[in-house]
């Protein structure tokens, strides 16, 4: 078998197509969580702090040196806020697919409990004994 066909081969295995799909589709969602935390969710965190962007919060360890405009070694800082925004985007991404996969849980156990038809009850003895004796009187 060449290594054109077995490539081709096994991209087109259901499973990496769809986990081709699932890191797209995380990526676009990891995006829209990022932009919800940073657009909608930290600004209002950053007023109670009294600071113009929340991931701008952080502790200056070490003052930067300048010679007039220039800078010769920039300052060394400990970027809280940006550390704590990216530990809310995991929080909330993590809530989110918790939620997703609960609910498919939930229909994958729905599917399974689905009631069987019920089978034919067997039938009685007289109906049994019946049945006999009209094959019995067609064969004649």
């Amino acid at each position: 078998m060449s290594f054109k066909s077995e490539l081709k081969e096994f991209l087109m295995r259901g499973s990496v197509v769809d986990m081709a799909v699932g890191i797209v589709i995380g990526g676009a969602f990891g995006k829209i969580v990022t932009s919800f935390v940073n657009d909608i969710l930290m600004p209002p965190i950053a007023l109670l702090f009294g600071q113009g962007s929340f991931a701008d919060l952080k502790v200056v360890l070490e003052e930067a040196v300048m010679s007039g405009e220039e800078i010769l070694t920039p300052a060394i800082t400990w970027n809280y806020g940006a550390f704590i925004q990216v530990i809310l985007d995991f929080l909330i991404i993590g809530i989110s697919i918790f939620f997703v996969v609960k609910a498919m849980n939930n229909m994958k156990r729905k599917k399974e409990e689905a009631p069987a038809p019920e089978a034919a009850p067997e039938p009685t003895k007289e109906e049994t004994l019946l049945t006999e004796i009209r094959d019995l009187l067609k064969k004649d």
